[in-house]
C-alpha cells in the first residue's frame, strides 16, 4: 500500500480485510473517486505516532475534483476567503463553510451576530491561513487524521452501501489502534455508527456532534471548546 511507512502494516492489513469482490472492484480504479491511488491519502502524510485523533465524517465530497482523499479538505477551494467573505468554492461545499465560520467563531474575532459575509470581508485575516491544503496542515499538525466512514464516493443512493462495504477495513484498523490513545471525533449519525465497529475493551476516547453540514454546528459549545485550542485557522511560523 502507497502509505507512511509507518502506517503500511495496519493499512495492509484493513484493506484485506475487504471483501475480495470489493477489492476487486476498487483496484479495477473506475466508477469512484477520489481514484485508487489517492483514496488512502490520509494515511500518506500523516505519521502513525504523530496521529492522536481520527476525525471521521460520511463519505468524500460528491464531486471529483472536490475529492482527494482527506475528509472535509475540498481539492476545488484554492482561496479560503475572497473580497467578499468567504470564497465562491467554501460557499458551495456546505460542511465546510460551516466548519470555517465555526473556527471564524472559535478566533473570538466575529460573534455569531457579525458572522456575515460583509463582515468577514472586512475582517483582518493577515494571521489566517489562506488556502485549504493550510487547513489540512493544521489539522495534521494537531495530530488529527482526516478520514471518512466511507473512503469512496459513488452515487449518493450507494453511500451506505460504500459504508457497509468499508466497515471492515474500519473495523480492522480501529482494532489495532485500539491500545493507543486516540480520540475518535465523530460527525454525524453514520460516523457515529463507527462505535458499534469497536473491540470491546479498547482506549479509545469521543467527541461527538451533528454533521457539519446542519447549522447549529457552527455555535454547538462542545465543538467550539473542543477545536478552539487548535487554532487551525492561524499561520503556523
Amino acid at each position: 500500500m502507497r502509505v507512511n511507512e509507518s502506517w503500511r502494516q495496519i493499512v495492509s492489513n484493513a484493506y484485506d480485510a475487504l471483501d475480495s469482490e470489493y477489492r476487486a472492484f476498487l483496484e479495477a480504479d473506475k466508477g469512484y473517486f477520489p481514484n485508487f491511488s489517492n483514496f488512502l491519502n490520509a494515511f500518506k502524510t500523516l505519521p502513525k505516532d504523530k496521529t492522536k485523533a481520527v476525525l471521521f465524517g460520511q463519505d468524500p465530497y460528491p464531486r471529483e475534483n472536490s475529492a482527494i482523499g482527506y475528509a472535509f479538505i475540498d481539492g476545488m477551494v484554492k482561496s479560503i476567503f475572497s473580497d467578499k467573505g468567504l470564497s465562491k468554492e467554501v460557499n458551495r461545499a456546505t460542511s465546510l463553510r460551516n466548519f470555517i465560520k465555526m473556527l471564524l467563531l472559535c478566533s473570538d474575532k466575529l460573534t455569531l451576530e457579525s458572522l456575515t459575509q460583509e463582515n468577514i470581508a472586512k475582517l483582518d485575516k493577515s494571521g489566517f491561513i489562506t488556502n485549504i491544503m493550510e487547513l489540512k496542515d493544521n489539522f495534521e499538525a494537531n495530530g488529527i487524521l482526516l478520514l471518512n466512514t466511507s473512503l469512496i464516493f459513488v452515487n449518493k443512493d450507494d453511500t451506505l452501501l460504500n459504508v457497509k462495504a468499508f466497515a471492515p477495513f474500519m473495523k480492522t484498523l480501529l482494532s489495532q489502534l485500539s491500545n493507543d490513545k486516540i480520540e475518535l471525533i465523530l460527525f454525524g449519525n453514520i460516523a457515529k455508527e463507527i462505535k458499534k465497529l469497536l473491540p470491546l475493551n479498547h482506549n479509545f476516547t469521543f467527541v461527538q456532534t451533528c454533521h457539519p453540514y446542519n447549522l447549529e454546528f457552527i455555535t454547538d459549545n462542545k465543538v467550539l471548546n473542543y477545536f478552539a485550542p487548535m487554532r487551525l485557522l492561524e499561520l503556523r511560523r
